[in-house]
């Protein structure tokens, strides 16, 4: 049998694999094995949920909060997010300006398919987040690459993106902090791009996560903006499937109703976790970023130390985009070459576009001896590679 026999959508032929999760599915094979696997490849928080939510939960099922419930998401935890964004950024959100989604994954797929026709285009960063370009191809749209550098801490510049704008482009994508840079994009920069004229896309799911600086929400600058956002990170609730979408009131009709038709409505009991979570867990997440932020510190000082490049520390998130370049050019193989051989799992650059190409992406969401035991495995990989001479003694 060949593709031939069974031919498939042109809006999905071309999707390609997310290469974190294939890292991540050879190192559970190699697990299943016996074999001991440091994972640095998942943007996961180890941390449980916390228990203030947890409860939440399942007060909501003990309540008989398991029906189905209003389309939009329930009335309090849309009051809780726009409480949140005024009480955080100033900002005025009305409830009926949110959607609750399943987490932002759905959020992306009915936000582009509402605003993109086929042949439009959408301004991306590179590197981005892997899943963009994919989700856009979905929407029969086109990603436009603005490149942006480790020398400049890997920020838009506005000038770069001014330069790419077309009457075909309808948007442009912003994240902050980013994934896989870890970059915080700065406020006078966040403020030009609004002014550039498409809409503004910005995908704040990391806030919440920033270490040195100040976060800021695209709706400080622009009511020509989608915000996309969740409890997956900041509160370590991955697996509850819990995020949301802000957008200009003419737009949410039309994505309620895509909503109704393609999911009916978010699970109520996850919701009400959602409502504890803005309202009670702050201490919780505020120890988590303080837990995060001393991985970061030791991530960067120690992949420094093996010999790979950290030019800018990134200040958000909780990855690390390392320069492996003096080993590598092909940070697909190389990436595989270190689960194998060393049992640690990292990000191929690749994943994240060409311009990341040679490069390494780490995540930090794991404990400090995980942490020290992976780079040791990685050093000792790297220094058999140097033909036994320690990268951090050159």
């Amino acid at each position: 049998m060949t593709d031939a026999d069974f031919p498939v959508a042109r809006r999905v032929r071309d999707i390609k694999p997310f290469l974190a999760v294939e890292v991540s599915d050879r190192a559970q094979a190699l697990e299943r094995q016996g074999i001991d696997v440091v994972h640095f490849e998942f943007g996961e928080p180890d941390f449980e949920t916390p228990p203030v939510i947890q409860e939440a939960a399942q007060k909501a099922i003990k309540d008989g909060r398991t029906k189905y419930a209003e389309s939009l998401g329930i009335l309090p935890l849309r009051e809780a997010i726009a409480e949140h964004y005024h009480a955080r950024y100033g900002v005025e959100v009305s409830p009926e300006q949110i959607l609750v989604t399943a987490g932002t994954s759905p959020a992306m797929l009915l936000l582009f398919g509402a605003l993109l026709n086929p042949g439009d285009q959408v301004i991306l960063s590179d590197p981005h987040y892997a899943c963009y370009p994919n989700v856009l191809r979905y929407a029969e749209a086109e990603p436009v690459y603005v490149n942006v550098d480790e020398a400049d801490g890997f920020q838009y510049r506005p000038d770069d993106i001014r330069e790419r704008l077309s009457p075909r482009v309808r948007a442009i994508l912003v994240n902050s902090p980013a994934n896989p840079t870890g970059t915080l994009l700065s406020p006078d920069r966040l403020a030009e791009i609004a002014r550039l004229g498409p809409w503004v896309v910005s995908d704040e799911i990391y806030h919440g996560l920033t270490y040195v600086g100040e976060e800021h929400s695209i709706l400080e600058f622009t009511d020509r903006a989608f915000v996309l956002n969740g409890f997956s990170k900041a509160f370590a609730m991955t697996g509850w499937r819990l995020g949301y979408l802000i957008v200009p009131r003419p737009f949410i009709r039309t994505l309620q109703k895509s909503y109704q038709n393609f999911f009916i409505s978010t699970n109520e009991f996850v919701q009400w976790a959602g409502v504890a979570a803005l309202k009670e867990a702050a201490e919780d997440v505020a120890r988590f970023r303080r837990i995060f932020d001393d991985r970061r510190r030791a991530m960067i000082a120690g992949l420094r130390q093996i010999g790979l490049g950290v030019g800018t520390e990134p200040t958000g998130a909780f990855y690390v985009l390392a320069n492996a370049r003096r080993f590598t050019g092909n940070s697909y193989e190389f990436a595989f070459r270190i689960l194998e051989t060393a049992h640690v799992g990292v990000t191929p650059g690749i994943d994240f576009g060409q311009n990341a190409e040679g490069y390494l992406r780490f995540s930090y969401a794991n404990s400090l001896p995980r942490i020290r035991e992976g780079l040791e495995r990685i050093g000792r990989f790297l220094a058999e590679l140097d033909g036994g001479r320690s990268p951090a003694g050159r």
